[in-house]
């Protein structure tokens, strides 16, 4: 099964791909081969964002949530820019960063949000890449999770 037909056998409802708020690409193809995506941020179908701290405002299970929000604002780009999410034949890499207080520790848990919609959009073997998770001080609007991340294109 493709990647656009186990989307749309997931029933998931992409947010509007975001415009750049700094002077960069949401994406880049380079040797038209890999697809380098910008760190995204947690846009919900109606354009607003999730915020707040996790371990402050807000908890584990909706860090994890609002990482898979992230991965569906990605899987957003990849579409208004590539036409379709059968283009990325596997995920490489994804960088998670989780914004939370200072005792939270289980910031990998938190990025398996978007592992996990990655996973079930390409299949095991070609939705889980590599992959680092790791706590900030802040991020951008004060939302919980930015995410970047590099596919390999198919030929």
């Amino acid at each position: 099964m493709s990647a656009e037909q186990q989307f749309s056998k997931l029933d998931l409802v992409l947010p509007p791909a975001p415009a750049p708020k700094g002077v960069y690409k949401p994406c880049l193809i380079v040797d038209n081969r890999w697809l380098y995506v910008s760190g995204h941020g947690t846009v919900q179908e109606d354009g607003s964002l999730i915020i707040g701290r996790i371990g402050a405002d807000l908890d584990a299970e909706e860090g994890k949530l609002a990482a898979r929000q992230v991965g569906l604002t990605i899987l957003s780009t990849i579409k208004a820019n590539l036409g379709s999410l059968n283009r990325v034949k596997r995920v490489i890499k994804i960088l998670g960063m989780v914004n939370c207080t200072s005792d939270f520790e289980r910031h990998p848990y938190i990025i398996n949000g978007c592992s996990e919609l990655f996973a079930a959009i390409w299949g095991e073997e070609n939705g889980i890449g590599v992959r680092s998770a790791v706590g900030m001080g802040s991020l951008p609007d004060n939302i919980p999770v930015e995410i970047e991340a590099l596919f390999e294109l198919t030929d």
